[in-house]
């Protein structure tokens, strides 16, 4: 049985080359060996991939329209919730400082993660195989578009929709800080009257911490 069997099946990709897919999922903090190059390599096929979908789905929409449609879709909450639906924090392959600072459940890694797979399935198969494979994972998500939904940040649609539900607005908690000055990280809780726990969430900079944590929010609450 292939060690990565079930990560596998949950991408619908099978990895010929099994060290190209541990490397994908090699966290800087394990090795000099790691995914930030293919990170760097998914992240301009990501764009493209569903830049040429939304061109294709679209057609009367303007350049503006197109770029908000395509923002939303490949930025990092919605990375997360790719990554948390392959379950990659049972894959990841971190160094021991960055397991015990909770490495595994940190939405950064898991984004940069999904886009070194993409990287990863573009090198090994070429374009045409990972635009298809893409475009199955966000398939739902572009069946859902429309130019005449604003499609705007978690933490917008979160606010609107409690006050819509006559609900207090969320509460944001920077509950931790790590890191050098230069490169920190930011642990943020979005605690609102609609769930029993807070949810979480961890980034580079306390705004995008608070996303994250909203777009958490928003997916317990179904929306």
């Amino acid at each position: 049985m292939q060690p990565y069997s079930e990560l596998i099946s949950k991408l619908g990709y099978s990895f010929r080359d099994q060290l190209l897919l541990r490397l994908a999922l090699t966290h800087r903090s394990f090795s000099a060996d790691n995914n930030e190059r293919l990170e760097f390599l998914g992240d301009s096929i990501l764009n493209l991939i569903i830049g040429e979908a939304l061109f294709d789905k679209f057609p009367s929409a303007r350049e503006g329209q197109l770029s908000g449609l395509r923002s939303a879709l490949v930025r990092a909450d919605t990375l997360v919730l790719i990554a948390r639906d392959f379950e990659l924090n049972h894959f990841l392959i971190l160094g021991e400082g960055e397991l015990k600072s909770g490495g595994l459940e940190r939405d950064s890694i898991l984004a940069d993660t999904v886009e070194a797979l993409i990287g990863a399935i573009y090198i090994e198969s070429g374009f045409e195989t990972c635009r298809a494979t893409v475009l199955a994972w966000y398939a739902q998500k572009l069946n859902q578009l429309s130019l005449a939904a604003k499609h705007k940040d978690p933490k917008t649609q979160l606010q609107e929709y409690l006050q819509s539900c006559k609900k207090p607005l969320p509460e944001y908690t920077v509950v931790e800080t790590s890191g050098e000055s230069h490169a920190q990280q930011f642990v943020v809780e979005c605690r609102i009257v609609l769930l029993p726990k807070p949810t979480s969430a961890q980034a580079s900079n306390r705004r995008e911490a608070e996303k994250l944590a909203a777009a958490q929010a928003l997916k317990l609450l179904n929306i």
